[in-house]
């Protein structure tokens, strides 16, 4: 199902991508870009990360997003959840070390696609057998 997955997106949406370059979130969305995917950077202290227009929440995206990656607590995922279900987003991805297994039943009761605890910069380049760093 993740492969799947990863070979029909386009654009994605990334709530909690810093625009600190030493986080995570931020190499992930450069590797993304370099990439030719499309990202929106959710994080509602920033007008624009990386060259992207950020947006303070999912239901500010005009675009119709294909996966939404999330780089927060992973408390946070019992909101995103109902974000994504409102927006029509069938992915919702938690980064590596990031669970939450009530927002997961949640994603199956409403047939969103649920991924925890992987990183989408590391299935990717397996997917792709992509050496870029």
């Amino acid at each position: 199902m993740m492969d799947e997955i990863l070979k029909n997106i386009q654009k994605i949406a990334i709530v909690g991508l810093s625009p600190d370059e030493s986080k995570a979130s931020n190499m992930v969305a450069k590797y993304l870009l370099h990439n030719g995917y499309d990202i929106y950077p959710v994080y509602p202290k920033y007008d624009e990360i990386l060259g992207c227009k950020s947006y303070k929440n999912l239901s500010d995206i005009k675009d119709k997003i294909d996966i939404c990656v999330m780089f927060r607590k992973g408390e946070y995922a019992n909101d995103l959840i109902h974000e994504v279900i409102k927006c029509a987003i069938p992915t919702l991805w938690l980064q590596l070390g990031i669970t939450n297994q009530n927002a997961k039943q949640i994603a199956a009761d409403n047939a969103i696609n649920f991924i925890q605890d992987k990183c989408i910069k590391i299935e990717l380049q397996r997917l792709k057998n992509d050496t870029f760093k």
